[in-house]
């Protein structure tokens, strides 16, 4: 199983001696850091819509074409990353050796940073550093989400919800010490408040919390939780979670 403590930086660079370098410097700077580098845009694509776990952080040159000059491609993909959701913050940083795509970048894509070409070895370990720094600090915020209930706002930590099911007009929290129901919500709304990487949906009418399986039962397609309940996989949802759970455990 991939570590949640393991921060890892997708790496864009057209040039593979240059891509080889600073995956190297980044990996340098601390076992924690794991780099993916990817050396075009097509790459890059797959790696981010294949990946089993968030990056958590993206280091992109913005030039993939040198014979080029107008070639923005690296924007052309942070724009991609900024359209998920689970990457809205993500911190990006941009390699460039175009003085005037900076402020563009910084405006448009809510950049973290931005490297000028060319840049010393010192440069990259200590940006590494920083991003190093702002993953760990995330993974000590608990995530929650918000709902609402008879004009009441709840919010809810991602750690305490075991399931959540659809009922009639709205769905039921199964949380660790209670149960809450919250009208005109449904599991798809609810999909898009949740991170993907915790929780994931098994039958049109379940979410569960993947910290929560106790045992799969693939024959009859059930599932037992660690509180004790049982919630039925849907025919069309047990290979994405077969996959998933393949991915967490490799």
């Amino acid at each position: 199983m991939e570590s949640r403590s393991v921060t890892k930086i997708l790496i864009l660079e057209d040039s593979k001696d240059s891509l080889n370098a600073v995956a190297a410097m980044a990996e340098n700077v601390s076992k924690s850091v794991s780099a993916v580098p990817v050396n075009s845009l097509e790459e890059a694509r797959a790696a981010l819509y294949q990946a089993q776990q968030p990056f958590q952080a993206f280091l992109l040159d913005i030039n993939l074409n040198p014979e080029d000059k107008d070639d923005t491609s690296g924007m052309t993909f942070a724009r991609e990353i900024r359209a998920k959701k689970e990457y809205v913050f993500t911190p990006i940083v941009m390699i460039t050796s175009i003085a005037n795509m900076e402020l563009s970048a910084y405006r448009e894509l809510h950049c973290y940073q931005y490297l000028i070409k060319p840049y010393q070895e010192a440069d990259i370990e200590q940006l590494v550093g920083k991003l190093l720094f702002l993953s760990q600090q995330g993974e000590t915020r608990e995530r929650f989400v918000m709902v609402k209930k008879d004009g009441v706002n709840y919010k809810l930590f991602c750690k305490d919800i075991i399931c959540v099911r659809a009922v009639p007009r709205g769905v039921c929290f199964v949380l660790a010490k209670e149960e809450l129901r919250v009208p005109y919500l449904s599991i798809k709304q609810l999909m898009e408040k949740l991170p993907n990487e915790q929780f994931l949906q098994i039958h049109r009418m379940c979410v569960v919390n993947l910290d929560y399986i106790d045992c799969i039962d693939t024959v009859n397609g059930l599932m037992d939780l660690k509180n004790g309940e049982t919630a039925e996989i849907g025919v069309t949802y047990k290979n994405r979670l077969m996959n998933r759970i393949k991915g967490k455990d490799q």
